[in-house]
């Protein structure tokens, strides 16, 4: 260290420890294991399956549905969102892979994400009329009500692209059988009602709301640019009307010329619900980025405060960490080493509670306090956990949770050491929390270790699953052991003799299914998450989920629960 002396002053520029500023990850991942390789090889076979369901999800309604489009001079939705976002510029999107094996199509006919436009991060919904005319199902209906989500949570402006019939009176997930509709529905119009409603508390909240009508759009979907702040609508081509000719017909008698009822000359010069007038959909297009460019936005976190650099080992070594069998441990550090700035972390307690690894980052220049698992969840690391939760909150640090949990850990040794307790402290401190949460499921997310590492259910801003995911209350094989320990139980108490042959057949049919529905790609398919992820896009994908939770306040909080002591 030298010293330069001012007066009665010691001045100390730290020339020798500026390059130590913060401790660099040693990673002892071996890149020429067999396991290694091992991993790889899975990952790789999931990640081309995935791109499979991606190219499906884009082909929308199938070629012939495309080519009926483009014949009548109308853009594919996909082409429509990449028109409006500023050039070169990211596109996150949201549960692309929704309503995988169900009755509909790959992506549920909806596409949602977060984009740039004019420099302005917004959420963007757009309604594929490839698919059904885009028509509401229970699958897009889920995306839709998750985008109004992040734009309120995040105070983001929430773009909109409609065309759509309404709701599929064809069956929601039925095959079409019109009984089975019914006996599936029974919200009384909850899910509809809560869109518009969520729809108007964002303009209450100062949330700019833009629609840009691209064709027909009844029902529910006549509502949307109802409730609206902002309407773009496209001469010729948009028809916003609470019933169609079709039902006015039935509802009425009356024979009604579309355009009249719907048109978008005639909302646009007569009813005064469309505020701008497009020549066609480009010019719509060049609208929606007018009008995002005069909102004057700014955000209200700090943003990235930090230098941003590459992590010092390669991304595509994140492929051969985690394999199929996630009894197989890892050391979560080398996922860190590969998502964070310079491969830098500053590990906190690392010598207690060593199965919880905690510490400060920063990621593309966002600060971060990172909680990884490492094995189970003990009495100490929930409480290292608590408390480390505790300080980033003190300091508006948010919180990534990167997952690979079997849960708490039990038995009655750990019972008297007060798991129960210490474990509660530590998902209140989750509960409690008010710094933005994003959470990466990288291995197992098993029952209430979900909750403690800031599971979908706790407020997390942001939920991605890596295709390794698995997700459920507990473990397959606990699960159906648990069901054969219960049965054998219930045998012995009414005096019968306990079929193990029986059993067996039932004990393999419910780890089976257990297994199949514990899978990440179920539950992404079922919108229980965010999108699941290659894990090379791991730190971008933060990264930008980072920006979005900046573009809100981001505070922490002193006020927590009672601890129980």
């Amino acid at each position: 260290m030298t010293e330069n002396k001012i007066g009665g002053l010691f001045i100390s520029d730290h020339a020798d420890l500026r390059e130590h500023d913060m401790a660099v990850l040693e990673s002892k991942l071996d890149t020429r294991s067999e396991q290694y390789e091992k991993n790889r090889t899975e990952m790789l076979e999931k990640l081309a399956h995935l791109d499979e369901l991606y190219v499906e999800a884009a082909e929308g309604g199938g070629e012939e549905a495309m080519a009926r489009l483009r014949s009548r001079d109308k853009l594919p939705l996909r082409e429509r969102i990449c028109n409006v976002l500023d050039r070169d510029s990211p596109f996150l999107e949201i549960s692309p892979l929704a309503a995988w094996r169900s009755n509909f199509v790959v992506g549920s006919g909806v596409v949602l994400g977060i984009g740039v436009i004019e420099g302005v991060e917004c959420v963007i919904m757009g309604h594929d009329p490839s698919v059904r005319a885009g028509a509401g199902n229970m699958f897009n209906g889920k995306k839709l009500m998750r985008g109004l989500e992040i734009s309120r949570e995040n105070g983001m402006p929430y773009v909109q692209f409609v065309e759509s019939a309404g709701a599929d009176l064809r069956g929601q997930g039925s095959g079409g059988d019109p009984e089975e509709a019914i006996r599936r529905e029974g919200g009384h119009f909850a899910e509809s009602g809560r869109l518009f409603y969520e729809i108007t508390e964002l303009s209450k909240m100062r949330i700019p709301t833009i629609s840009v009508v691209f064709g027909a759009s009844t029902a529910g979907g006549a509502y949307q640019p109802g409730m609206s702040d902002y309407n773009i609508f496209i001469r010729g081509q948009s028809q916003v009307a609470l019933g169609g000719p079709a039902l006015v017909k039935m509802a009425t008698g009356e024979d009604a010329d579309y355009e009249a009822l719907a048109g978008a000359d005639m909302h646009t010069s007569i009813s005064g619900l469309g505020d701008y007038l497009a020549l066609d959909e480009m010019d719509g297009i060049r609208m929606c980025r007018e009008v995002v460019a005069h909102l004057n936005w700014r955000k209200k976190g700090p943003g990235a405060s930090k230098p941003t650099e590459e992590p010092l080992y390669d991304k595509e070594e994140l492929l051969g960490i985690v394999g199929e069998d996630l009894r197989i441990p890892f050391d979560m550090r080398d996922v860190i080493a590969r998502i964070v700035d310079g491969s830098r972390f500053e590990e906190f307690k690392p010598l207690y509670g060593p199965t919880l690894v905690t510490g400060w980052a920063s990621i593309h220049g966002f600060p971060v306090g990172i909680l990884g698992n490492n094995g189970p969840l003990l009495s100490e690391p929930s409480e290292k956990a608590a408390q480390f939760i505790q300080l980033c909150n003190q300091v508006d640090v948010p919180l990534v949770f990167l997952h690979n949990i079997t849960g708490y850990i039990v038995g009655t040794d750990f019972e008297q050491g007060g798991i129960t307790k210490n474990g509660s402290k530590m998902i209140n401190a989750v509960s409690n929390s008010t710094v933005p949460h994003i959470s990466v499921i990288i291995g197992a997310s098993y029952g209430a270790g979900n909750y403690g590492m800031s599971g979908r259910a706790f407020g997390t801003k942001f939920t991605y699953i890596w295709p390794t995911a698995k997700i459920a209350v507990m473990g397959p094989a606990q699960m159906a052991g648990v069901m054969t320990i219960v049965g054998r139980a219930a045998a012995e108490r009414r005096g019968l003799e306990f079929d193990e042959e029986e059993d067996a057949k039932r004990r393999d049919t419910a780890e089976f299914w257990a297994e199949e529905r514990s899978k990440g790609l179920f539950a992404t398919s079922r919108v229980s998450d965010d999108g699941m992820i290659d894990p090379r896009d791991t730190r971008d994908v933060i990264a930008i989920s980072l920006s979005a939770c900046h573009t809100n306040e981001v505070q922490g909080t002193k006020e927590f629960g009672t601890w129980r002591m």
